[in-house]
């Protein structure tokens, strides 16, 4: 298990436009070639919108995109009709396929956290295309056949136990809260990457919500 911790993420965005960015894997001017991917995940950001702020129209190829709103409420479009506004405990997942263009803003009057997730898809191109489930339970996990991943959700009270998903590629992200993870206190922001996890328990410390992804081994690489 190698644990990654909230300071360690690499800083990005545009703070001057009201946008505060945290990359768990190599991203942009933030490269390092031992850190580009685990399993099928290729990035898992934490972003942060001020009222306002935004990401202008952007493309995006071969890249399965999976988001995930903490607080706040996210307005999305694309360049294929699609306007949708994403909310804490909705999934909100486009298939960029062979190409799409998209924008990403927080039209309301609160702040914006959420964190988006991407990864590689086991073949590339394909038509876009575009899902939002609404409030997902804990008990329903959400599958990405396409890229051999499927995304848990769990929410934990304090001294509450949850089972791990075995898996050749594991990875746990906390989005609020404190877990018990094998022997390792993780908090808000922190993550792990588990290889061959089998029998893995996390214990909330405090009230706790955890993003966990099960992926059945590597992909081919993305053109994100």
């Amino acid at each position: 298990m190698d644990v990654r911790r909230a300071t360690e993420r690499y800083r990005g965005g545009d703070p001057a436009a009201g946008i505060e960015s945290l990359h768990a894997f190599s991203f942009g001017p933030h490269y390092a070639p031992d850190n580009l991917r685990f399993g099928a995940l290729i990035a898992c950001n934490e972003e942060r919108l001020v009222p306002g702020a935004g990401f202008d129209e952007h493309p995006h190829s071969h890249t399965e995109i999976v988001t995930w709103v903490v607080e706040g409420e996210l307005t999305h479009r694309d360049s294929v009709g699609h306007v949708s506004v994403v909310r804490a405990g909705d999934v909100q997942r486009l298939s960029a396929a062979g190409g799409i263009r998209h924008t990403e803003r927080n039209d309301a009057d609160m702040p914006l956290v959420f964190v988006q997730m991407w990864l590689a898809p086991l073949k590339p191109g394909g038509d876009p295309a575009y899902e939002i489930v609404h409030g997902i339970a804990d008990s329903t996990p959400y599958a990405i056949p396409e890229a051999g991943a499927m995304l848990h959700v769990r929410r934990l009270a304090a001294g509450e136990r949850t089972a791990v998903p075995d898996g050749a590629y594991v990875y746990v992200h906390v989005v609020r809260g404190e877990v018990m993870l094998d022997g390792a206190v993780l908090g808000a922001g922190d993550a792990a990457r588990v290889t061959d996890a089998k029998g893995l328990e996390a214990a909330g410390a405090t009230e706790t919500e955890l993003l966990l992804w099960e992926m059945a081994g590597l992909t081919s690489p993305s053109g994100a």
